[in-house]
């Protein structure tokens, strides 16, 4: 599977671009590998040809270039563009391909990709740690050299313009996969799409990030060994990678979004946030959340909702254990209060409603006794303010808190999917502005296209203009689908009630959340109170006393 990278580069020195390519470097540190007297060393196979340059002199042709149209002169100009295809490691061993025909490939690749660009294009065969997989590196000045034709990618005039920058557009890259995927296909060689996001996204960073953590724990392995000590750990793990792992073992167990950020929290310390319909991870080292879509597909979050939702229809039915469970009847569960007018007192305390803490599994308090008394304080207050909860709401028995929360968290949900529908049509709306506006600003250039007597020198005059037009009303008329344009003040309309029903529904979505947050701390407090008959006991007598819920 051939696949695309791109690097852009600051380096005003054209000619560490020519050495790298030519002589051997440290993969780890790209410094340039020396013999015994200091000389660099030839790499023992490359294939170097220039486009618009001397390979060896493209250095000073690039400097020339940008001399003459006055570009380049900064630190913080992009100088140069980097892209490397690299190749499949089955493509030499079952296709036979050789050095030379990807330097064929890559040679064609450039001159129809990047036209009027100084380009130096180098093939290697010995690939990263030893793979063996052949690769060509494109090197091109970003200072367009000559005018070129325009091309389908390009999106403004001057992209086909001598002494103008390479732009890499969103649809440019799109198109030069596109053409890797064609360049494949057409040659019989292995290739993925490389157009569908990843599953797991591995990210050049943390390919080396790996590496370098790799090597780094090999080092102090063998140390370990020759001392005499088994490692405890023979295989790095990154950030990310550590965050994909958490995730892939909750997903497998949770059967909502709360029960999945319950249990990264609990079992990997890892911090769970949704912003926008947009999944994020903290892992319990950073400051700052990595996205979901950073990870990988698998990660965001059409895919894990609909891994809960599977979890939950696989789910059997929780069969009832007397031996778990002390209690079933919140009629008995409701005797563990003194009195009406103490349980009165806690009828209205809601948001002051925390989960218990587990002392079994609590670090901090099995070292300080200190600690463990002043939680058993705040967890008989937080199960007092539990069992006035469910006498306040009227709950008989578990089944119908169960059922409260289960009808909680399917509103909330509902609330959520009816919010993000508004979310993505006022989202098509706002891009309809934007065309619309696009498409009335350019109107008049296009009405004098039309009447003018030479079509053909209006259109060069005018094809950025006119292209703007053309693009903006073709978007039009797709998303109208072959009904009448709405006018700029009908969209306005509608953007104006689609913003008050977006905050409309989600001042609902937060309301609905938090009464379901509310409830799921309720079920956790008495699934606690229920498991544990001392804790009962505990409360009861505390609650006789009722020195603590005055």
């Amino acid at each position: 599977m051939a696949i695309l990278k791109h690097i852009a580069s600051k380096n005003a020195d054209y000619g560490e671009s020519e050495r790298y390519l030519i002589f051997q470097h440290d993969e780890y540190t790209q410094k340039p590998i020396l013999d015994e007297n200091g000389n660099m060393l030839l790499r023992e196979e490359y294939y170097l040809e220039g486009i618009n340059c001397d390979p060896f002199t493209f250095d000073a042709e690039c400097r020339e270039t940008n001399a003459f149209f006055h570009k380049n002169q900064s630190f913080n100009e992009i100088k140069s563009h980097h892209y490397i295809i690299s190749f499949d490691p089955k493509d030499q061993e079952e296709y036979g391909l050789t050095g030379e025909q990807a330097q064929k490939l890559g040679v064609e690749y450039a001159r129809e990709n990047f036209p009027g660009h100084q380009t130096l294009v180098c093939t290697h065969t010995d690939g990263h740690n030893g793979s063996g997989n052949i690769h060509v590196h494109i090197v091109i000045n970003s200072v367009r050299k000559y005018d070129t034709e325009p091309q389908p990618y390009m999106e403004f005039d001057r992209d086909s313009k001598a002494g103008y920058k390479h732009h890499l557009s969103d649809r440019y890259r799109i198109y030069l996969k596109q053409k890797v995927m064609d360049m494949c296909h057409s040659n019989g060689l292995y290739q993925v799409d490389l157009l569908t996001p990843a599953e797991r996204k591995i990210s050049e960073k943390e390919y080396w990030a790996k590496r370098r953590g790799q090597k780094n724990l090999d080092k102090h392995n063998a140390e370990l060994k020759k001392k005499g000590l088994t490692p405890r750990q023979t295989t790095f793990q990154t950030e990310k990678q550590y965050l994909r792992d958490a995730i892939d073992t909750v997903a497998s167990q949770a059967t909502s979004q709360e029960e999945f950020s319950r249990l990264l929290a609990e079992k990997y310390n890892i911090t769970f946030k949704v912003s926008r319909g947009r999944y994020s991870y903290l892992h319990p080292n950073r400051q700052k959340y990595i996205t979901g879509r950073n990870l990988g597909t698998l990660y965001e979050e059409n895919h894990l909702l609909q891994i809960f939702q599977e979890n939950s229809n696989r789910q059997p039915s929780e069969k009832s254990h007397p031996a778990d469970r002390t209690i079933t009847d919140f009629s008995e569960l409701s005797k563990l209060s003194i009195s009406d007018e103490t349980t009165h007192s806690f009828l209205f305390i809601k948001s002051d409603l925390r989960l218990v803490t587990d002392l079994q599994h609590c670090i901090k308090a099995q070292q300080s006794q200190a600690y463990a008394q002043k939680v058993k304080l705040s967890n008989l207050k937080m199960m007092a303010q539990t069992v006035a909860y469910v006498q306040e709401h009227g709950f008989q028995r578990k089944e119908d808190l169960d059922s409260a929360l289960s009808n909680a968290s399917a509103q909330s949900t509902d609330a959520r999917n009816t919010l993000k529908s508004t979310e993505d049509t006022l989202k098509s709306i706002n891009e309809q502005i934007h065309y619309t506006g696009q498409y009335l600003a350019n109107k008049s250039i296009y009405s004098d296209y039309r009447k003018s007597r030479n079509k053909e020198k209006f259109y060069d005059d005018h094809r950025a203009e006119l292209t703007l037009y053309e693009s903006a009303l073709r978007i039009l008329k797709e998303k109208a689908q072959g009904k009448k344009l709405p006018t700029l003040k009908m969209l306005r309309e509608e953007k104006n009630r689609l913003t008050e029903l977006q905050t409309v529904q989600r001042d609902e979505f937060n309301t609905r959340r938090e009464y379901e947050r509310e409830l799921r701390t309720v079920c956790s407090n008495v699934n606690i109170i229920l498991r544990h008959p001392h804790i009962q006991e505990t409360l009861h007598e505390t609650s006789q006393e009722h020195s603590y819920f005055r």
